[in-house]
């Protein structure tokens, strides 16, 4: 009998207890759960990062995800390289005329469905379009077109692609590329406790979803594409990617949300970088730069004191900033940087 008269029965109290369990369970889980946010602009390689993750920590694609991936690569070269043919009018360039016709076949090119091999007809026209030499010289100035820059993966083993039992490898998966949309969370085990991370699209339209990630962040992993210091956005032709993701990377220093976060900044696609650097003065894009042209060394140091000093501008001195070079489509790298990042 209770002390106001009300009588709690035997399965009352079990189930009091078990409440009680369960709260203190879900709380011990949450101390020992680390939120990690991933944050960037679009294309910066965000959620190439959480594939490799799950890599990293074997968590793996279930058969169903993996098909999933096996008609986004068709879906990738068939758009990305539409995408290529379609850039060719603003620079005034062609495909040759022994190739146009071939255009309407990848310009009509739908999805494949689940168990369907990638359309044998469609091997020898992407084949020609790809090699076709004014198509090559639109890819060479993608930057001004925002144009994808897995297709060089991708057609660089296109027979391997075409086989009829095809089926995507880890590095096939790592390259995939998907528009992040609304929020993905997914848990990694470690050594003491567990990882949430939180990946949120980069694009501007979907900016207005991070503030639903914002509560109890342990920590945030912002990326930067350090090949998009002469590349427009996707969804932007006038807007700078490197000055895009510097604005952004300043509103979150400055941001009252993360006054005490810690911070780990990837300059990321340095393998792209480096190749590109000698081809586009970073100078031209951004006239502040003093250093020699081609110089990709000089290049990441310049690019991580213009992050460094945005993010002491925003004066948060009991805040921590970490920045690693990276190559978000290298396994064995990213192993490595994963590593001391999790410390």
């Amino acid at each position: 009998m209770s002390s106001g008269g009300i009588e709690v029965s035997e399965e009352d109290k079990r189930l009091h207890r078990e409440a009680e369990k369960s709260l203190r369970e879900a709380k011990l889980k949450m101390q020992k759960q680390v939120k990690v946010l991933l944050l960037g602009s679009g294309d910066s390689g965000k959620s190439t990062v959480l594939k490799q993750m799950r890599l990293i920590h074997r968590v793996p694609f279930s058969s169903q995800e993996i098909e999933s991936y096996r008609q986004l690569i068709f879906n990738n070269l068939t758009h990305g390289l539409k995408n290529v043919i379609d850039a060719m009018e603003d620079m005034e360039l062609e495909v040759s005329p022994e190739n146009r016709d071939l255009i309407p076949v990848v310009e009509d090119a739908s999805d494949i469905k689940d168990g369907e091999p990638f359309p044998v007809e469609f091997h020898t026209t992407l084949k020609r379009l790809w090699e076709d030499p004014n198509v090559q010289a639109a890819y060479a100035r993608g930057n001004e077109a925002a144009l994808p820059e897995n297709l060089l993966y991708y057609f660089a083993d296109l027979d391997r692609l075409f086989d009829p039992s095809y089926v995507p490898n880890e590095q096939d998966i790592v390259h995939a590329r998907a528009r992040t949309i609304g929020i993905t969370e997914t848990v990694f085990t470690l050594r003491d406790h567990d990882m949430l991370m939180v990946d949120v699209g980069g694009q501007k339209s979907e900016r207005r979803k991070w503030i639903h990630c914002f509560q109890d962040v342990t920590s945030i992993l912002f990326l930067v594409s350090l090949s998009g210091y002469d590349q427009c956005l996707v969804e932007d032709k006038d807007a700078n990617q490197m000055q895009d993701a510097m604005t952004i990377w300043d509103s979150i220093c400055h941001s009252q949300w993360f006054k005490q976060t810690s911070i780990i900044l990837f300059l990321n696609k340095n393998d792209l970088f480096e190749k590109k650097v000698h081809n586009s003065d970073i100078k031209n894009f951004f006239p502040d730069y003093d250093g020699e042209a081609g110089d990709a060394k000089g290049g990441r140091e310049y690019f991580k004191k213009r992050f460094a000093r945005l993010a002491q501008k925003a004066n948060a001195k009991e805040r921590e900033i970490y920045i690693h070079v990276t190559t978000a489509t290298d396994t064995a790298m990213l192993r490595v940087v994963m590593a001391a990042v999790e410390e």
